[in-house]
């Protein structure tokens, strides 16, 4: 069973892959990459389609813990606002 999220995350990077990030004030470590895949922009859903938005969308599907439980986490990167989101959660 999946979780979604919306929420903003800190993230640490390693060779441009998340190596560690902060969720709810807690530190969670990546063990592992799962899967990665890059997405382009939803121009459709833009508020100014007459305006060029740029960027894509990263996602890193990660096996990450904060202390002995293992989680898996989809995290999301997203080039045009250089922000990072905790998209997914899987029981």
């Amino acid at each position: 069973m999946t979780r979604v999220f919306g929420d903003p995350v800190e993230v640490w990077t390693t060779d441009g892959r998340p190596v560690r990030f902060v969720w709810r004030g807690r530190l969670y470590s990546v063990r592992r990459v799962l899967e990665h895949w890059v997405t382009t922009r939803d121009w459709w859903r833009e508020q100014q389609p007459e305006a060029e938005v740029t960027g894509e969308r990263e996602f890193w599907r990660v096996e990450a813990t904060p202390d002995r439980e293992i989680g898996v986490y989809e995290l999301r990167y997203d080039a045009a606002t250089e922000g990072w989101m905790l998209s997914r959660v899987w029981d």
